[in-house]
């Protein structure tokens, strides 16, 4: 009866360290989540700062007369996005 117990005692020793690993690593887990998401939102704002900055080197590059032709279709179809964005804003607007 003696050896009963104490193989459950073990047991049951082993299932309370496990349970502690599995507390800790879930915790672990939750922040690499943070991390992740934190990392995403970083890459997003530096996507649109790159975006930004490009939008900016063609109208330098414009205002400079240095287009080439590759740089000059790029630009006017950032010019053309957003005047379509305006177009759609003034129907929106006359509704």
């Amino acid at each position: 009866m003696q050896q009963v117990e104490k193989h459950i005692s073990q047991i049951s020793s082993k299932l309370q360290d496990l349970l502690k690993k599995h507390a800790v690593l879930s915790k672990l887990c939750e922040q690499q989540k943070e991390i992740i998401a934190n990392y995403k939102e970083q890459q997003e704002t530096n996507a649109k700062k790159i975006k930004t900055l490009e939008e900016q080197q063609y109208i330098l590059k414009s205002a400079a007369g240095e287009l080439n032709s590759a740089d000059k279709k790029a630009f006017e179809q950032i010019i053309t996005k957003y005047i379509k964005e305006i177009d759609k804003c003034i129907a929106l607007l006359s509704e």
